[in-house]
Parts: structure tokens; sequence; C-alpha cells
């Protein structure tokens, strides 16, 4: 930890209330980084985080860093900070839908992670359509299959199960559309507590965002800067960037802190939980500093609400099936969901 940074008290950081009344911190690190950063370098950024007053750390297999996370998480409570004071989140995979792979799948979590129970447990994607790592956005699974809510149901009965078994305390979605929740709201029999989502300025996808308010499913959001460190393959030329927008800019004038932070309380404020990934501390410490002090006035947030370019920046393309039109077909954007 850089000794220069300030503890902040975890206490102060703004939470959630979960529809089971429990407590999701509105902060978190996001840990995925594969790409550019080495499993070591994010897993010693999870001990400096917990060092300066994160307690969410959000995860998943396919990130490929678990097990170095997880002898993270020991040092993190070596130190004195107990598991109920921490909030992990991880992810099934989209190769481990499979009824007979779901428990294994979060068991082997588990077991990276060293820890016996997961806060909260998400279907990563709500297609079971796998892809190399390192493909470009090109690539199809020749295997891959649109969304079948009936194969989603077989998927999410075993995450339920894991609720029973006490390995999870809740369960949630993520990357999932309006339509696609309605019919697993009429379905489940444990309903998701969260749904993780793309959110930021430029896309605040108001009409999910308020449907999940309104079913008691709390928006996560990742992305909160704009993914500017997102895979090239997730790149195209239409792309804005939100931390260069104007009215971003001048709030972070009249803050002087850097364009990101502002992008941090507006979520906050807003009132969705936030994952932002940084593995320098003074970038994290900046992003959990935002919850705590100097908000934005009442006019700085309607004038964020109104620089919404619907600029989805991590469209999925590697995830369509072969007769797809475009990776329009996987966010159901007329209210339909999109067939063979």
């Amino acid at each position: 930890m850089n000794r220069s940074l300030e503890r902040i008290d975890p206490a102060s950081i703004p939470h959630r209330i979960l529809y089971t009344n429990a407590k999701i911190p509105a902060v978190g690190l996001g840990t995925f980084g594969s790409d550019r950063y080495t499993a070591a370098e994010i897993a010693d950024a999870v001990v400096g985080a917990a060092a300066i007053g994160y307690r969410h750390f959000d995860c998943a297999a396919v990130y490929g860093n678990e097990k170095e996370i997880g002898i993270s998480l020991q040092e993190v409570m070596r130190s004195g900070i107990q598991r109920e004071q921490l909030w992990i989140t991880s992810k099934l995979w989209n190769d481990k839908h499979a009824e007979e792979d779901v428990v294994p799948a979060c068991k082997q979590t588990l077991h990276d992670l060293q820890l016996e129970y997961l806060d909260l447990y998400l279907i990563h994607w709500p297609f079971p359509n796998h892809h190399a790592p390192g493909v470009d956005v090109n690539s199809r699974d020749p295997h891959a299959v649109p969304y079948i809510h009936e194969n989603y149901m077989k998927t999410w009965r075993q995450m339920e199960k894991l609720v029973e078994m006490e390995l999870v305390r809740h369960i949630g979605t993520s990357n999932m559309t309006i339509p696609k929740l309605e019919l697993l709201l009429r379905d489940a029999k444990i309903k998701p507590a969260t749904n993780e989502m793309e959110l930021h300025p430029h896309f605040q996808q108001p009409k999910l965002y308020q449907f999940c308010i309104e079913n008691q499913i709390t928006p996560i959001g990742f992305s909160p800067i704009g993914s500017p460190s997102r895979p090239e393959r997730d790149k195209t030329p239409d792309d804005t960037v939100d931390i260069e927008d104007p009215v971003i800019v001048t709030i972070a004038n009249r803050l002087n802190v850097h364009p990101a932070v502002v992008c941090i309380k507006w979520a906050v404020q807003r009132g969705q939980v936030v994952i932002p990934f940084s593995i320098r501390p003074e970038q994290y410490w900046n992003n959990l500093k935002a919850a705590v002090i100097d908000p934005l006035t009442e006019a700085e947030m309607q004038e964020i609400s109104g620089i919404d370019q619907n600029n989805r920046l991590i469209k999925g393309q590697v995830f369509l099936w072969e007769s797809a039109k475009d990776w329009q077909d996987l966010w159901d954007l007329d209210g339909q969901i999109a067939s063979l």
C-alpha cells in the first residue's frame, strides 16, 4: 500500500440494500484486466485496495486470476478484516451452463478464492457460447446459440441450488435485457438480487435501469468511466469517450479531479453499485474517495443525465451465433428475443 494514501473508513462508503436486506458496498474493485495486466498485479491491487478501505471485490472465473486473488483474500483476512466484512462476487462462465457443471464450477471458484461461500454469484452472460481467449471480433463459436429460456432456467435452477447448499448467499444476472429478465422473474424460485450491466454517462440504459429498480434487482454498473482500456476487439469507430465529454470535463475542473472521478460520483449518486477496475493505488483510492466527498450538485446530475449517447461499448460480438445479423441481436433492442 502507498503510505501517502489515507485509509477511507469503510463505514463511510454508501451501501445498497438488496431485497434480502443484505448490504452491498456501492463501490467495489473490479478485477477484469487479464488482457493487459498479470494475475499477480491484479491480486496485489486487491490487497492494496482492502488496506485503504475497499470491502467489495468483483471476480469471475474467466478472468483467470481467482487463485491469485484467493491468496490475496487470505492476506486481507490475516490483517484483521473479517470475512463477514467483505463482499465477494464471482460469475459462472459460458462453458459451464450445463446442469451438471454449475455446482462444480462454483466449488472450483470457492476453492480458488479460498472461501467457504460467495456473497453473490452471477451468470456471466445469458448465452452458453464460449470463445477462445484473444480471438478477434469476427470469431464465431460454431456451436453458439441464441438465448433459449428453457435452457437458461436449467442453469438458474442450479444457481438456486447453490443458495440452498449455502455455498452462495445471493444469485444474480449479468448482461441481461428486459425481455429476458421478465421471463426469469416469471419462472424463478429465487429471483435475481442484482443485474450487472454496462453503465456510464454515455450509456445510461434508463429503461433497463428503471426496470431493475422497480423489480428490486440492484443494478451493478461495469465500465463506469467508459472502459478506455477495454480490449481492442470491443472498440469501434463510432464509440464516444465519456471522460472527454465537455460536461464531465467542466465538472472535473470545478472539483479539481480527473474526469473519471466525476463518472464514479455520478454512478454512486444515481443509486447504482459501481465496480471500477484499476491496479494503480492512486486511481483506486480516488475511485473510493469519490463516493464520500464533494458530491455533484443536482444541476450537475441533471446535466449528466442529458449527455447519454446510447453508446454501448461492450457489444459482445464474440458471443454471436453464425446466423445472427450483428451484435444487436444479443440485446433485444426491439423488445423481442432473437432466435435462430
